[in-house]
């Protein structure tokens, strides 16, 4: 999708009006909830069987005056199912509501990467083309960025025969498409026992096993760095760690919470956990890492400016471990608003609400920055 062709949709945008639009999914809450703070719109485009969260309980009722008297969600425009907003009607009517769109990671996982990237005709805030490099088989995927920005993450193993210490087999689930199918082992046949019960229970499959990623586990807690980048930003520093959160994960946390013995009588079908994310909670970081983190992600937007022009614009999170010597060691990327900023509504992350003196959540922080070029006259800057 050209920019300069977006940069005109923008110019027809009646600029009072900008509306914040997102898919209803994954971050949505957040996003809407931010946009409110800010005095903007928001727009919603929900999928009709599981839109009630945004059209029922979360729907703005206004007083007389028209002040906001509770909820968050304006307006909403209902589909059969998510892909259908690449239809030239619904793009029409988000840019007719002077939307500009906040990708999530549910807007990647059910529309394709090459639809988002060629053919859906709305302004969006943030890195269109940074999108796809969150894609594990794609040969530019965000290890490859790390690498060449000089990053940490886990080692690589080339094939299962080689695995000789923990490591974590990364891959699709195989009947829940958007959650993982991840699993742990030390050794080639724990590998080769632990993957044909995962197969047997409908978890993987062999197609997907085939062409998994292999890396050796960091022992470690996990901390997913919150940042934000802006190139409105002309007198502060332009990278901003608004958070810290971390995940639920179902069954591990389950597992996790078992005695030794009574994880090992689990039957076959229990004894191995699932890492599907359920929930997420606030963290902090110990204050002498904190250089560290910023170092983080100063390569990485660098890197991004040099191989993904105009590199990342708005949120971005980091995803990483941290071993027993200090170590960051990054094992995802998301190069757009991260799922666990939820953790974050309203009450905004520590670290967000420390240096702008209020609240600032990921969702306010990327409303206050659309309001910030509208006023300005430089809404080209952020969008793609």
């Amino acid at each position: 999708m050209d920019r300069n062709r977006i940069r005109k949709y923008v110019a027809a945008y009646d600029i009072s009006s900008i509306t914040v639009g997102v898919l209803g999914s994954h971050s949505a809450v957040d996003v809407a909830d931010g946009a409110m703070q800010e005095k903007l719109r928001s727009l919603v485009v929900v999928q009709r069987g599981r839109d009630a969260t945004y059209t029922r309980y979360l729907r703005v009722l206004r007083d007389s005056d028209g002040k906001v008297r509770r909820g968050i969600v304006d307006k909403t425009i209902a589909l059969d199912r998510f892909s259908e907003i690449m239809n030239e009607g619904s793009m029409s009517l988000l840019r007719e509501n002077s939307v500009i769109f906040v990708p999530n990671r549910s807007f990647t996982s059910y529309c394709s990467v090459d639809d988002i990237e060629d053919r859906f005709a709305v302004p969006m805030f943030g890195s269109r083309n940074l999108l796809r490099s969150e894609e594990r088989e794609e040969e530019d995927n965000y290890y490859r960025l790390l690498e060449r920005a000089g990053l940490p993450f886990p080692d690589e193993i080339d094939a299962p025969e080689e695995i000789r210490e923990l490591s974590i087999v990364k891959l699709h689930h195989a009947e829940k498409k958007l959650e993982r199918g991840f699993f742990t082992a030390s050794s080639f046949e724990e590998y080769r026992r632990k993957s044909e019960s995962l197969i047997k229970a409908h978890v993987i499959d062999r197609e997907s096993l085939r062409k998994a990623r292999i890396e050796k586990y960091v022992i470690g807690p996990v901390f997913n760095l919150d940042f934000f980048y802006s190139p409105l930003e002309d007198e502060g520093e332009k990278i901003e760690l608004l958070g810290i959160d971390w995940r639920f994960e179902s069954s591990l946390d389950g597992h996790v919470r078992l005695p030794a013995d009574q994880q090992l009588s689990l039957s076959e079908k229990q004894r191995i956990p699932e890492y599907t994310v359920v929930g997420h909670n606030s963290a902090t970081l110990r204050e002498s890492l904190l250089d560290r983190a910023f170092e983080l992600a100063e390569k990485y937007v660098s890197a991004t400016q040099k191989y993904y022009p105009p590199g990342i614009i708005g949120p971005f999170t980091l995803q990483t471990c941290v071993d027993k010597d200090m170590q960051f060691y990054i094992y995802d990327v998301a190069p757009r608003i991260g799922g666990g900023t939820n953790a974050h509504i309203w009450s905004g992350h520590p670290y967000g609400n420390t240096l702008y003196n209020r609240n600032m959540s990921t969702g306010r922080r990327i409303a206050m920055e659309i309001r910030r070029a509208a006023a300005e006259g430089r809404i080209d800057e952020i969008i793609t």
